[in-house]
């Protein structure tokens, strides 16, 4: 029996020369750096787990059910987003290939001509006109492309991403053309839900000192525990 080799299809993200990290098959990509992504979902997870069990079964019987309901959503939308952002591909530009890359060198040393010693060469700049107006490409010598507008090279994830905005750590990923709304709406949401997980821990303890007192309701509840380090730390520092 002849035996028959099957090769396997390489895909596209197995030779991205990039520093970035894949998973499930390429549907996931991240920098390799993700230390402080874990951190900000540890600090979500962490806040939301203590308000929803220490001050959500207060409020919902005391005051609405409504309120622990509109949490939950609002913490899962945020995690959503925020997964969305990590994971998603940023808009990375493929580098040209060895054969375009020598023929884009080729185009250009054309263009420069010789340059004498000692002088530096003229910049890779391409013209290129849309919408009746002329606009520069500058030239990437580590991916060897022309850059569309906007577009530029993060040296963090080593790849030229379209309408780059930044490298965002505490997502672990860029933020480009296409997680730019995901990170847009994550950053919306997480702020609506500071607030709202601040505005209800300060009505909780309000509420509980009407009968309890002050002291004793901060005593009592875990969630308020950055409140009594704070006259630690004046006493401390004084």
């Amino acid at each position: 029996m002849s035996a028959v080799m099957i090769t396997r299809k390489v895909r596209k993200w197995e030779k991205l020369p990039g520093k970035n990290t894949f998973c499930c098959d390429g549907r996931v990509m991240m920098a390799r750096q993700k230390g402080v992504f874990y951190l900000t979902l540890f600090l979500i997870v962490g806040t939301c787990s203590l308000f929803f069990a220490f001050e959500c079964p207060y409020l919902a019987v005391h005051l609405s059910p409504s309120v622990p309901v509109f949490a939950i959503v609002l913490f899962f939308f945020v995690i959503a987003m925020l997964l969305r952002t990590s994971f998603s591909d940023p808009g990375v530009l493929p580098r040209a290939l060895p054969e375009e890359a020598t023929f884009i060198e080729m185009e250009i040393e054309a263009a420069n001509g010789n340059v004498p010693a000692g002088q530096r060469p003229p910049p890779r700049i391409r013209n290129v006109q849309i919408n009746n107006q002329i606009v520069k490409l500058k030239y990437c010598y580590t991916c060897k492309i022309f850059r569309p507008p906007r577009a530029s090279h993060c040296s963090i994830c080593d790849n030229c991403v379209d309408r780059f905005d930044h490298h965002c750590p505490w997502v672990g990923n860029c933020v480009g053309k296409r997680n730019y709304r995901y990170f847009y709406m994550f950053t919306l949401s997480l702020s609506l839900l500071t607030i709202y997980i601040f505005t209800f821990d300060i009505v909780h303890v309000v509420m509980r000192s009407v009968d309890k007192g002050f002291l004793n309701t901060l005593k009592e509840t875990p969630g308020t525990y950055p409140f009594r380090l704070w006259p630690q730390k004046q006493l401390l520092c004084g």
